[in-house]
């Protein structure tokens, strides 16, 4: 490759920031936990800093970026490979794997589809959703808060996570047909 079309060091940087979005979602993908994610990314970061002679061509950041992420995701997820919520590394890999194929903008259009029918959901019912994402326990606080037990809640929650599920193929569908960008 020419150095022309190597990216600097300032380019580098430009283009970590354009695709960081994508690329804690890749990670999101592999890691159970946002703060897994981005003690990832922090350390990802500082290999693709040390490596970016590997970087030939700006256009192979992505994929080159997504590998060195993906590795990332192993080292960590051995690190806390003791919590019970770890996926195998097989399965981490398959799912590396799989995010990798997938085309340019798929995740936005599904990030899209799954915020456009979040917000048909009520507060209250948009909270219950969101919950078992924030922390451990949240639904059960819930629940306490509002005198109600938790597997009342939990099944309350199964049954929006399919209207939710519906909701957003029903989306991205209509978006494939010509709709929701």
């Amino acid at each position: 490759m020419s150095s022309e079309s190597q990216p600097d060091e300032s380019g580098l940087m430009r283009l970590f920031v354009r695709h960081e979005r994508e690329l804690r979602a890749y990670a999101r993908t592999l890691l159970p936990t946002w703060e897994a994610v981005e003690d990832t990314l922090q350390e990802a970061s500082v290999v693709m800093w040390k490596k970016r002679e590997q970087l030939d061509d700006e256009a192979a950041f992505l994929p080159w970026a997504k590998t060195i992420v993906r590795f990332e995701t192993l080292k960590t997820r051995r690190r806390v490979a003791r919590d019970r919520l770890m996926l195998s590394e097989e399965t981490i890999l398959l799912l590396a794997e799989q995010a990798a194929r997938s085309p340019d903008g798929v995740l936005d259009r599904e990030r899209n589809a799954l915020r456009h029918c979040l917000q048909q959901f009520s507060d209250e019912h948009r909270k219950l959703l969101l919950a078992p994402y924030l922390s451990d326990g949240a639904v059960r606080e819930m629940a306490e808060r509002s005198g109600r037990t938790a597997n009342s809640l939990y099944k309350r929650l199964g049954r929006l996570r399919e209207k939710l599920s519906l909701c957003v193929e029903r989306t991205l569908t209509t978006a494939t047909d010509g709709g929701l960008s």
